[in-house]
């Protein structure tokens, strides 16, 4: 019950306390916890210091290091687009402690980052490869050729913007930057993971720079900086529940539960790619091309990479049906208006927020975003900050 007071026609205070009581609750999983641990990022200062071989370089960077030296990079991307810098490499990797980190368990951190890696460059190979069969160059190292959608230019207006209406959620939740002729800004693919639409450029910026402007002002970035490869690393770590991470999936956090296993859903480099384009490339009786693709690219990363690939591993993803709520990834990460009658407020209004599988503006991976829920969505609410 509310410990709160209400003035009719006027308003109803919350004491602060007890928002940030009824978030903690609601966010009180394990899977939570494991989630909010993976995506915890670095400050930027530090991540700006970042350079090969210096001392005061993060944990998880220095084993980066030490499995992918600058040598290595060459080697494995030497088609790769001038931006995509193996510095660049290293600052992303940074940003995201747990990526590559330390485990308290016994699980092999280094086994675990050398997985990951191959993981992820296979994705590149697939997202942004020359894919030139005729090259000198086999095409499992012509990842990284593209740093912007094939035929896109920062000049060009009218790309990946249909949700920068300021009459639609999206538009009012990330507004999009404008060019000097009031244009919106195009959020065209960009980077390792071609990062696309101002609902994806947002928060991406916030997780970067602690606010939504910085990338929808400047979109530019996300090609022209370390934040080329930080978008393809923010992906992978991240949950787009009902789906879990790539990284939970890698490491092992992510345990298929009985009704996953009934949808073919099972651990391995085939449920990754699922994660990344699933709708297109998994769920058939055969295998996708593309998908043939990102596996024979894995293969050939995790040779180089000293990565055994065990009998029981899922390299594919035909016959995967597509995760749902009932799955063991189904973790419901944004808050929604909760909508119940509650008999113990003078109006009937719970006052309250619920969390939600579905997109909102607001997540509970972000603390404070509870109340900033409640406030938007109960206009006679005040918090009381001293209570």
């Amino acid at each position: 019950m509310w410990s709160s007071v209400y003035q009719y026609n006027q308003s109803y205070t919350i004491p602060l306390s007890q928002l940030k009581k009824a978030e903690a609750e609601l966010t009180n999983s394990e899977l939570m916890r494991q989630v909010r641990h993976s995506i915890t990022t670095l400050n930027n200062q530090i991540v700006e210091n970042i350079a090969p071989h210096r001392k005061t370089n993060p944990a998880n960077v220095k084993r980066v290091e030490s499995i992918i030296a600058n040598k290595d990079w060459e080697y494995l991307f030497p088609k790769r687009n001038p931006m995509y810098t193996y510095n660049n490499f290293l600052k992303a990797i940074g940003k995201f402690p747990a990526f590559c980190g330390n485990y308290s368990d016994k699980r092999n951190a280094d086994a675990i980052c050398r997985k990951s890696l191959a993981t992820m460059f296979a994705h590149f190979t697939q997202e942004t490869g020359g894919h030139n069969p005729y090259d000198e160059v086999p095409e499992w190292r012509q990842g990284l050729f593209w740093v912007r959608e094939m035929g896109w230019t920062e000049t060009m207006r009218g790309g990946y913007n249909s949700e920068c209406n300021p009459d639609t959620w999206q538009g009012q939740t990330w507004p999009c930057g404008k060019f000097k002729d009031g244009a919106f800004k195009s959020y065209f693919g960009r980077g390792a993971k071609q990062l696309s639409y101002n609902y994806n450029y947002g928060p991406f910026s916030d997780a970067m720079f602690g606010t939504i402007r910085t990338l929808l002002d400047q979109p530019e970035k996300v090609a022209d900086t370390w934040l080329n490869l930080a978008s393809a690393v923010f992906f992978f770590v991240y949950p787009q529940p009902p789906k879990p991470s790539m990284l939970h999936v890698v490491e092992g956090t992510w345990q298929p539960n009985q009704h996953d296993q009934a949808k073919g859903l099972l651990p391995g480099f085939g449920v990754t790619t699922h994660i990344i384009n699933g709708g297109v490339e998994c769920g058939a009786e055969n295998e996708h091309k593309q998908s043939l693709n990102r596996i024979s690219y894995y293969r050939h990363f995790t040779q180089h990479l000293n990565v055994s690939i065990t009998d029981s591993e899922v390299l594919g993803c035909a016959n995967m049906q597509r995760f749902d709520n009932q799955g063991s990834g189904a973790l419901a990460i944004y808050w929604e208006q909760d909508w119940r009658w509650d008999p113990n407020t003078p109006t009937g209004k719970s006052y309250a927020c619920k969390l939600v599988n579905y997109q909102t503006p607001y997540t509970a991976l972000k603390s404070g975003d509870y109340i900033n829920c409640v406030v938007h969505h109960f206009k006679d609410v005040i918090i009381d900050p001293d209570n």
